[in-house]
């Protein structure tokens, strides 16, 4: 067994998502605040070409804060909020750290049970939308939250192998993503570590479902891709929810059209109608804006960052069923306007067979 681990240089990386709208002109939005604003574009390792980037470019803005003290460790003076076209804000913020692992756990666990930045978040968002919010279509700050901890490392005091690390330091590493105290079975820890990824032989991304380590001094680029990932998953989570509330009018619609007891559309029904076409082809725009957002071409080993954090945060399966709910929908909505239909036509068809009626009898009546 090699000797504790202990962190030289590094920094912590709390970054939380919010949902703010169903999108965000970036142009009106930069203009608002031109002075703060920049375009952030992914920086590769290496010769990498830069088809792997955002489309369109975020809107990064950096926000003064008083420094935010937690467990020992205090964060820098200023927070980043990284703007999405599909109505995303990440916010990061930044926590010098160095010492024993053990402390890192400590905070780690600190900030698990914490709300502090959470809270303050929440007030930078909302202090941004003041500015921005003529640019964000249907302006509204969610509830629904995503949190994610990056621990970047630099330098360990001891310089050990990137690829090694994961072994020789298993149960520590484990303690950390996880944010737990005591020991781990050894079933956890490997699950804990599963997802590692790698650049070169001095470089090491262990990602987990609720926080990462990355060890490297180039992380920027890994660093915007689980960021975004975290994003990803909240809007998936979002859309979700708002299909299950669809779904949930739309059954109720489809049970409330039985018989002859409505001939039509009442005004109520109409409207509930229109507004499960509306969460349908909203629903439709933010899956596909969401997922075409980065573009995984040109650079294989963000792809895999990007492939390893998906896979953590099985995007896949809420993926499958946001399409299944969108399809449903669609069902649901054509069944809705077939059977009015049929109610119409049924309608039409005996208000002729009463016309003809009338026809005949009426000449007899006024000849009697």
């Amino acid at each position: 067994m090699s000797g504790a681990l202990r962190i030289e240089q590094g920094k912590l990386f709390v970054v939380f998502a919010y949902d703010v709208g169903l999108s965000i002109d970036l142009e009106a939005a930069q203009r608002a605040i031109h002075d703060l604003a920049t375009l952030a574009s992914i920086r590769h390792k290496g010769a990498a070409p830069d088809f792997f980037q955002f489309d369109p470019l975020p809107l990064r803005v950096t926000l003064p804060i008083p420094p935010i003290a937690i467990g020992g460790f205090t964060s820098t003076a200023s927070a980043e909020l990284v703007a999405y076209d599909f109505g995303g804000i990440s916010v990061v913020y930044e926590l010098p750290i160095a010492g024993g692992i053990e402390g890192q756990i400590e905070l780690a666990c600190t900030l698990e049970r914490s709300a502090v930045f959470r809270e303050d978040s929440r007030a930078r968002v909302e202090h941004l939308m003041t500015f921005i919010e003529p640019a964000v279509t249907r302006a509204n700050i969610e509830e629904l939250t995503e949190e994610y901890r990056i621990f970047q490392v630099s330098r360990f005091e001891s310089a050990p192998a990137a690829q090694t690390l994961h072994v020789e330091h298993a149960q520590e590493l484990a303690r950390l993503l996880r944010a737990e105290k005591d020991a781990l079975s050894e079933q956890e820890v490997s699950e804990a570590l599963l997802a590692r990824v790698s650049f070169g032989p001095n470089d090491v991304a262990l990602i987990d479902w609720n926080a990462a380590l990355v060890y490297d001094s180039e992380p920027e680029d890994v660093l915007s891709v689980l960021e975004f990932t975290n994003l990803q998953l909240l809007e998936l989570r979002y859309l979700d929810a708002r299909l299950d509330r669809a779904l949930d009018r739309s059954y109720g619609i489809l049970g409330a059209r039985r018989g002859w007891t409505q001939l039509r559309l009442s005004g109520h029904t109409r409207a509930e109608l229109v507004r499960v076409a509306q969460f349908r082809i909203d629903g439709a725009i933010l899956y596909e804006q969401v997922n075409n957002a980065l573009k995984l071409i040109g650079d294989q080993y963000l792809a895999r960052v990007y492939r390893a954090t998906a896979g953590r945060y099985r995007l896949s399966e809420w993926n499958a069923g946001i399409l299944r709910k969108l399809e449903t929908l669609e069902d649901i909505y054509e069944k809705v306007h077939d059977h009015a239909n049929e109610i119409r036509m049924e309608v039409l068809e005996w208000i002729i067979i009463v016309l003809i009626a009338l026809e005949l009898v009426l000449p007899w009546l006024r000849g009697g």
